[in-house]
């Protein structure tokens, strides 16, 4: 019945198959997601955008609550008796003056919130005296404290003028700074010409209302977004006056649809991340603006997940049928290539290639393979010559590139300190130094006995000693039964000396360095502390020792170290830098347990 169909897919190639597999198992797939992910937008859009408008409002009309209380506050303010009496006609006697000034100072203090905690809202009067009536009141207005204030003509703040032109009409301000004399400090402020409210016309001075940031921050937070939501109440000019997310003052950039000049009334834009409801009051000239992620949203969409799984579920079984024969189909001969792969173990005598009468991918593969068995054993023997010449020529270069350097070094220093001290300490430095070359030359043997090697560390300190008038103390802790453990000739020296140079050089006798030797089962231990205060990059130290091509030029002599040891002992012994519990530094020496054989 189904001959018509499996007859065509039996004669493609594996390649084709493959191709013909893959086609079947990912087009519904594909097509099913994008169908899944297409409708969970829709719903997620008709929803949740619209509960976001109806709680945008509410918010809004929370905040244009908070906004008319402190008007109707200001409304009671102006029409206060002494508010009203101000004026700068200079009729009053200065203690009059002085009585209202106070008066109206605590009448602005009872009015301001949270003034005992710092983090209310401040009501403040600023009245021009270009006469200097007001000569006694302070003139440097705070953002966080209420009060009056007088200021002559060149001390006139930038906004005063803007709020008269208003007529008495409130509105919200963001201000960097109150006055020249002022803090800067950035605030949202409400601010309010005061006006006569009796014959003549004219303005007293202009009510500002400092920390409205911080009342109206309060509303904003009281409402519960996914997280990452952010609530932003701007001007029309998308300048933020308060947020939950950034400072006060910060223009903020909305999505095409949503700039400033739309219309009067609610607005939502959706984009590929965040769903952005923005409500518009032109009246008040504000914005209150809800950015939402749209992938926190995503997340609760569970039951639309379900449903594609379920689906995905249904062709998943659907497609391990289609795979099943497919797999059948190649299983047989791939099944021999395994098992002679598992079998074959590099250097073995490789079979005779089996044969399957086809030229198909397959065969070309278990053929390819057992031709590469074979050269990789002609390859192994090859690699393994070379990588012993390789080890012997490598040893050799770095021992050559050890002993001339210090040697230079130090026979030059015996010849300037004999010159400037005489003869004495001239041969006290010489004789440590044939120590040095005599344990550094060790009869042409590579490996020398701990024993042999702590020798030669001591003879480097005291030459170093000599040549400088160090006067650190060196203490020496060894088992007796590491003596006679291999170690690679010269690798406690560049140790020793980093703890000199960089730990106790500069310390006097409040300098230490502790040379201590441990047996642990099968290794040994070799441990090198020192007392030094200075700060050590451990991060840089251990890119020396283990990257394969440092970036830094420094440290050649412990990398020198670290590459004997591996080419001796193998990856798994070493050296390792670490801080002490105390102050200073420990470096820490890993060999395996060995002895001199004949």
């Amino acid at each position: 019945m189904w001959s018509w169909l499996i007859k065509p897919i039996v004669k493609l190639n594996v390649k084709q198959q493959l191709i013909l597999l893959f086609l079947i198992m990912i087009s519904p797939i594909l097509i099913l997601n994008s169908y899944g992910n297409m409708k969970a937008e829709q719903i997620l859009k008709r929803h949740v955008t619209n509960a976001y408008v109806e709680l945008n409002k509410q918010n809004f009309t929370i905040i244009n609550r908070d906004i008319d209380t402190v008007n109707k506050i200001t409304t009671t303010i102006i029409q206060n008796q002494l508010m009203q009496q101000i004026n700068m006609s200079g009729n009053d006697s200065v203690l009059d003056r002085v009585k209202r000034y106070e008066t109206i100072e605590k009448l602005l203090g009872s009015y301001s919130q949270g003034a005992e905690r710092g983090d209310g809202i401040y009501y403040s009067l600023y009245v021009y005296d270009p006469d200097d009536y007001y000569f006694f009141a302070p003139n440097f207005p705070q953002v966080k404290k209420a009060g009056v204030y007088f200021f002559s003509k060149g001390e006139k703040p930038y906004w005063f003028e803007e709020a008269v032109q208003q007529k008495g009409r409130g509105y919200l301000r963001f201000m960097g700074k109150l006055s020249p004399q002022a803090e800067n400090l950035k605030t949202l402020t409400y601010v309010r010409a005061v006006n006569t409210i009796y014959e003549g016309a004219g303005t007293i001075g202009v009510l500002v209302v400092t920390k409205m940031d911080s009342k109206l921050g309060e509303s904003l937070k009281s409402i519960s977004l996914p997280d990452g939501g952010e609530i932003y109440l701007t001007d029309l000019e998308n300048q933020v006056l308060a947020s939950t997310a950034i400072d006060t003052g910060e223009v903020i950039e909305l999505p095409e649809g949503a700039e400033a000049g739309d219309p009067e009334g609610m607005v939502d834009v959706i984009t590929s991340d965040f769903i952005y409801v923005v409500n518009n009051n032109h009246s008040m000239g504000q914005k209150l603006v809800y950015k939402v992620p749209v992938k926190s949203l995503l997340q609760q969409q569970n039951e639309m997940k379900q449903v594609i799984q379920y689906i995905t579920v249904a062709y998943a079984v659907f497609g391990l049928m289609i795979i099943t024969y497919f797999w059948r189909s190649l299983m047989t001969p791939l099944q021999k290539l395994a098992f002679f792969v598992r079998k074959y173990e590099p250097g073995n005598r490789v079979p005779e290639t089996p044969s399957r009468g086809s030229n198909d991918e397959v065969s070309v593969l278990i053929s390819a393979t057992y031709d590469m068995a074979r050269r990789l054993n002609g390859l192994i023997i090859y690699k393994y010559q070379m990588e012993l010449k390789q080890k012997e020529s490598q040893l050799q270069l770095l021992y050559q590139q050890i002993n001339p350097h210090l040697l230079y070094n130090t026979l030059e220093s015996i010849y300037w300190k004999s010159s400037l001290e005489g003869n004495v300490e001239s041969a006290e430095m010489i004789k440590e130094l044939s120590k040095l070359m005599k344990i550094s030359l060790s009869r042409g043997r590579e490996l020398i006995t701990l024993e042999e090697e702590l020798e030669h560390a001591s003879a480097y300190i005291k030459l170093q000693q000599l040549r400088h008038d160090y006067t650190f103390r060196v203490v020496w802790n060894i088992e007796p039964e590491t003596k006679s453990n291999l170690i690679p000739k010269i690798s406690l020296q560049p140790l020793i000396e980093n703890a000199i140079i960089h730990g106790v050089k500069n310390m006097g006798e409040d300098g230490e360095i502790l040379i201590s030797t441990y047996a642990e089962e099968e290794t040994i231990l070799i441990q090198i502390d020192d007392n030094g205060y200075k700060q050590v990059d451990y991060e840089a130290i251990d890119g020396i020792l283990n990257d394969e091509r440092p970036h830094s030029a420094s440290g050649y002599g412990i990398r020198n170290v670290q590459q004997r040891i591996h080419l001796h002992f193998g990856p798994e012994y070493g050296i390792c830098y670490a801080p002490r519990t105390e102050d200073g530094t420990r470096v820490t020496v890993k060999l395996p347990k060995s002895h001199i054989t004949d």
